[in-house]
């Protein structure tokens, strides 16, 4: 536990900083984040001898995320429809060069990984883009969520939430979670007002909770399914990078089709 709580200062120490500054500097951390999480599915998936294809999902990936520091565009006047399609083209043509070492559902999962981790990635820069107001609700919503549902479970969880996902959960504490949320939203809505009525800030909020632990199962189902415990070791006591922004990354796209960001 000492050591859990000394990783998540540091991370913290390192990572809000750039949160709060914003820019370039925080456009350039989430290139390397979205990198690690790509290599940490990867690894998960045990391909690390197939380079190739991930390189290909990494700077995938990184075309997308260009949108911020070169417009709309994106890469060389390409669109993300454009990118997507390169991406697959690329992918199917190497599976030939290779005869076959590297086959259909290899690449399957390889558009999967980049997709799932360049959404996440690329709506936490637009999150951050429409104002820091927004990535800190966010932040402090999910953070309230993992809070109330640890310490709620401990205490009164008796009935599995998804046993074999995830073997700790309770829906006790999943509600525990989404009251502490809710707490959490009402507070923030309070001190900084979003352009919403309050009835919809909860709602929201209520959305941003469940859809958070929904986001954790996500990642859950990855590591049981390949039989690992952990994403990666990069956070000492706390896994990999995707162990952490695993909820995060799947509200942030919700949050886009809904509007708020």
């Amino acid at each position: 536990m000492k050591q859990r709580i000394l990783t998540a200062i540091v991370a913290l120490i390192i990572f809000v900083p750039f949160v709060l500054y914003g820019k370039l500097p925080f456009t350039f951390l989430v290139y390397l984040l979205a990198a690690i999480g790509i290599a940490e599915l990867v690894k998960m998936r045990k391909m690390e001898k197939k380079l190739i294809p991930a390189i290909l999902a990494v700077l995938y990936v990184w075309a997308v995320l260009a949108d911020f520091i070169i417009g709309e565009t994106g890469l060389i006047g390409l669109t993300k429809h454009a990118l997507t399609i390169i991406f697959v083209i690329l992918l199917l043509t190497y599976i030939v060069l290779v005869k076959n070492k590297f086959n259909f559902d290899d690449a399957a999962f390889v558009v999967l990984t980049a997709i799932y981790v360049g959404m996440g990635f690329y709506f936490l820069i637009a999150a951050r883009e429409n104002g820091l107001d927004y990535i800190l609700y966010v932040l402090f919503v999910i953070w309230a969520t993992d809070t109330g549902a640890y310490f709620v479970g401990r205490a009164l969880g008796k009935h599995k939430l998804w046993p074999k996902i995830s073997p700790n959960k309770t829906i006790e504490g999943a509600v525990g979670g989404i009251v502490l949320a809710c707490i959490v939203g009402i507070i923030f809505q309070l001190a900084h007002p979003f352009p919403f009525a309050m009835i919809a800030m909860i709602g929201i909020t209520i959305l941003v909770s469940v859809f958070g632990q929904i986001g954790d199962l996500v990642e859950s189902a990855y590591k049981r399914h390949y039989d690992v415990k952990d994403s990666g070791n990069i956070l000492p006591g706390h896994g990999g990078i995707l162990d952490r922004l695993d909820s995060l990354l799947f509200v942030l796209p919700i949050l886009y089709l809904l509007g708020f960001i």
